[in-house]
């Protein structure tokens, strides 16, 4: 059995002139990161890895994530191919992984995030909004033949407030 934690970073700020890969969060974006990962930190064991992409605004998140569930012994890592928007990386990422790995928290972005979630997993969602925390199952024994899991949980920030 394998699981995928997977987290569409939360609300970032677009007031500050900067390029969209150092673009930060937002008050609300790191109040509702705060909520989703307090809210989760002791519904699920700790991923094997942590895979990121190199955002500014998906970092800060995972941050939050990593002190709220006390990651800081696990691994990150910052992969270019997950500033992805289109969800074609997102699989060809996870298809990589070592199969030591049995559990993977991924900070991604959307159209990737939501588009993976409705191939992989088995609850429908229009669109993952910013911190959208989703966990699937899969029964698989390898990454790379990965196929439709299980969409075991889902919560997003408005249903926690």
């Amino acid at each position: 059995m394998r699981r995928i934690y997977i987290i569409r970073h939360a609300k970032s700020s677009w007031k500050h002139q900067v390029a969209d890969l150092k673009r930060p969060l937002k008050k609300r974006g790191f109040n509702d990161a705060e909520l989703v990962a307090k809210h989760t930190n002791t519904l699920f064991t700790p991923p094997d890895v942590i895979l990121c992409s190199p955002s500014k605004r998906t970092f800060q998140t995972a941050t939050i994530f990593i002190n709220k569930w006390k990651l800081e012994s696990i691994n990150i890592t910052f992969i270019n191919e997950l500033y992805d928007f289109s969800g074609e990386n997102l699989i060809k990422t996870i298809k990589k992984c070592n199969n030591e790995l049995n559990s993977i928290m991924i900070f991604a972005h959307n159209f990737a995030v939501t588009e993976f979630v409705n191939i992989f997993g088995t609850t429908a969602i229009n669109s993952v909004p910013t911190c959208g925390f989703v966990v699937i199952d899969f029964d698989i024994d390898s990454w790379k033949n990965l196929t439709k899991g299980r969409t075991v949980y889902k919560v997003f920030p408005k249903e926690l407030k």
